[in-house]
Protein backbone atom coordinates (compact mmCIF):
# COMPACT_ATOMS: atom_id res chain seq x y z
CA UNK A 1 0.00 0.00 0.00
CA UNK A 2 1.33 3.44 -0.97
CA UNK A 3 1.42 5.74 2.10
CA UNK A 4 3.18 8.77 0.66
CA UNK A 5 1.95 12.17 1.76
CA UNK A 6 0.97 13.72 -1.54
CA UNK A 7 -0.48 17.24 -1.74
CA UNK A 8 -3.87 15.73 -2.53
CA UNK A 9 -3.83 13.49 0.55
CA UNK A 10 -2.68 16.38 2.74
CA UNK A 11 -5.52 18.55 1.43
CA UNK A 12 -8.03 15.74 2.06
CA UNK A 13 -6.74 15.23 5.60
CA UNK A 14 -6.82 18.97 6.29
CA UNK A 15 -10.40 19.29 5.06
CA UNK A 16 -11.49 16.30 7.15
CA UNK A 17 -9.86 17.74 10.28
CA UNK A 18 -11.41 21.16 9.58
CA UNK A 19 -14.87 19.65 9.22
CA UNK A 20 -14.49 17.73 12.49
CA UNK A 21 -13.24 20.82 14.29
CA UNK A 22 -16.14 22.95 13.01
CA UNK A 23 -18.66 20.26 13.98
CA UNK A 24 -17.41 20.48 17.55
CA UNK A 25 -17.91 24.26 17.65
CA UNK A 26 -21.71 24.15 17.71
CA UNK A 27 -23.53 24.88 20.95
CA UNK A 28 -26.33 22.61 22.05
CA UNK A 29 -28.71 25.30 23.34
CA UNK A 30 -28.74 27.59 20.34
CA UNK A 31 -30.86 28.03 17.26
CA UNK A 32 -29.18 27.96 13.83
CA UNK A 33 -28.20 31.41 12.62
CA UNK A 34 -27.50 32.96 16.02
CA UNK A 35 -24.41 35.13 16.39
CA UNK A 36 -24.35 34.91 20.16
CA UNK A 37 -24.63 32.21 22.75
CA UNK A 38 -27.97 33.62 23.90
CA UNK A 39 -30.33 31.00 25.18
CA UNK A 40 -33.94 31.13 26.18
CA UNK A 41 -36.76 28.79 26.97
CA UNK A 42 -37.56 28.09 23.34
CA UNK A 43 -41.16 27.02 22.94
CA UNK A 44 -42.04 27.11 26.63
CA UNK A 45 -44.38 30.11 26.76
CA UNK A 46 -48.16 30.03 26.57
CA UNK A 47 -49.52 29.46 23.08
CA UNK A 48 -50.75 32.79 21.69
CA UNK A 49 -53.85 33.19 19.54
CA UNK A 50 -53.20 32.22 15.90
CA UNK A 51 -52.49 34.84 13.25
CA UNK A 52 -54.79 35.13 10.26
CA UNK A 53 -52.17 37.00 8.17
CA UNK A 54 -52.28 36.29 4.45
CA UNK A 55 -48.60 37.13 3.79
CA UNK A 56 -45.29 37.30 5.63
CA UNK A 57 -45.49 41.09 5.43
CA UNK A 58 -48.91 41.04 7.14
CA UNK A 59 -47.57 38.62 9.75
CA UNK A 60 -44.97 41.19 10.86
CA UNK A 61 -47.55 43.17 12.86
CA UNK A 62 -48.74 40.07 14.77
CA UNK A 63 -45.19 38.99 15.60
CA UNK A 64 -44.15 42.51 16.64
CA UNK A 65 -47.24 42.87 18.84
CA UNK A 66 -46.39 39.52 20.46
CA UNK A 67 -42.85 40.76 21.28
CA UNK A 68 -44.28 44.02 22.68
CA UNK A 69 -46.79 42.16 24.84
CA UNK A 70 -43.96 40.02 26.27
CA UNK A 71 -41.67 43.01 26.92
CA UNK A 72 -43.88 45.94 27.96
CA UNK A 73 -41.33 47.36 30.41
CA UNK A 74 -38.58 47.39 27.76
CA UNK A 75 -40.46 49.17 24.97
CA UNK A 76 -39.32 52.75 24.35
CA UNK A 77 -42.37 55.00 24.74
CA UNK A 78 -42.83 57.85 22.26
CA UNK A 79 -40.49 59.01 19.52
CA UNK A 80 -37.02 57.52 19.60
CA UNK A 81 -34.00 59.83 19.99
CA UNK A 82 -32.25 61.06 16.84
CA UNK A 83 -29.17 58.95 17.56
CA UNK A 84 -29.75 55.31 18.43
CA UNK A 85 -27.22 53.01 20.05
CA UNK A 86 -27.91 50.06 17.74
CA UNK A 87 -30.05 49.10 14.77
CA UNK A 88 -30.32 45.53 13.54
CA UNK A 89 -32.47 43.65 11.07
CA UNK A 90 -33.24 40.05 11.97
CA UNK A 91 -35.05 37.30 10.06
CA UNK A 92 -36.75 34.75 12.28
CA UNK A 93 -37.92 31.50 10.70
CA UNK A 94 -40.93 30.03 12.46
CA UNK A 95 -42.52 26.62 12.03
CA UNK A 96 -46.26 26.12 11.55
CA UNK A 97 -46.79 26.26 15.34
CA UNK A 98 -44.89 29.54 15.80
CA UNK A 99 -41.74 27.99 17.27
CA UNK A 100 -38.39 29.58 16.35
CA UNK A 101 -36.54 27.31 13.91
CA UNK A 102 -33.65 29.61 12.99
CA UNK A 103 -32.53 33.23 12.96
CA UNK A 104 -30.51 35.10 10.37
CA UNK A 105 -29.06 38.59 10.78
CA UNK A 106 -29.50 40.68 7.65
CA UNK A 107 -27.82 43.60 9.42
CA UNK A 108 -26.29 42.84 12.80
CA UNK A 109 -25.19 45.65 15.14
CA UNK A 110 -21.72 44.13 15.47
CA UNK A 111 -20.42 47.14 17.39
CA UNK A 112 -22.82 46.12 20.18
CA UNK A 113 -22.57 42.34 20.71
CA UNK A 114 -24.57 42.65 23.93
CA UNK A 115 -27.51 43.98 21.88
CA UNK A 116 -27.22 41.06 19.45
CA UNK A 117 -27.36 38.64 22.36
CA UNK A 118 -30.27 40.48 24.00
CA UNK A 119 -32.34 40.58 20.81
CA UNK A 120 -31.75 36.87 20.19
CA UNK A 121 -32.62 36.06 23.80
CA UNK A 122 -35.77 38.18 23.56
CA UNK A 123 -36.90 36.35 20.42
CA UNK A 124 -36.20 32.93 21.94
CA UNK A 125 -38.04 33.78 25.16
CA UNK A 126 -41.07 35.07 23.22
CA UNK A 127 -41.43 31.71 21.44
CA UNK A 128 -43.89 30.38 20.50
CA UNK A 129 -45.12 33.20 18.28
CA UNK A 130 -48.66 33.30 16.89
CA UNK A 131 -49.06 30.38 14.50
CA UNK A 132 -49.60 31.63 10.95
CA UNK A 133 -52.82 29.72 10.29
CA UNK A 134 -53.02 30.63 6.60
CA UNK A 135 -49.28 30.46 5.87
CA UNK A 136 -47.88 27.56 7.89
CA UNK A 137 -44.14 28.18 8.13
CA UNK A 138 -43.29 31.86 7.95
CA UNK A 139 -40.24 34.11 8.02
CA UNK A 140 -40.69 37.21 10.16
CA UNK A 141 -38.30 40.04 9.34
CA UNK A 142 -38.12 43.18 11.46
CA UNK A 143 -35.69 45.95 12.32
CA UNK A 144 -34.86 46.46 15.98
CA UNK A 145 -34.27 50.08 17.04
CA UNK A 146 -32.28 50.12 20.29
CA UNK A 147 -31.43 53.03 22.63
CA UNK A 148 -28.50 53.26 25.06
CA UNK A 149 -30.73 52.42 28.04
CA UNK A 150 -31.69 49.00 26.65
CA UNK A 151 -35.16 50.01 25.47
CA UNK A 152 -36.33 49.29 21.96
CA UNK A 153 -38.99 49.63 19.32
CA UNK A 154 -39.57 47.43 16.31
CA UNK A 155 -39.78 49.17 12.96
CA UNK A 156 -43.20 47.62 12.36
CA UNK A 157 -44.68 49.38 15.42
CA UNK A 158 -42.32 52.34 15.80
CA UNK A 159 -43.63 55.71 16.91
CA UNK A 160 -40.98 57.46 14.81
CA UNK A 161 -37.81 59.29 15.62
CA UNK A 162 -37.03 62.87 16.73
Amino acid sequence: MNRQLTPRRLALAASLLSALWLAGCGSTGSVPGQLSGASGDVGSGPVPRASNAASARDYRRDAARHVYDSNRERIYGGKLPALLYAIGTLQVNLDANGKVVSMHWMRAPKHAPEVIAEIERTVLEASPFPAAARLGRVTWTDTWLWDKGGHFQLDTLTEGQL
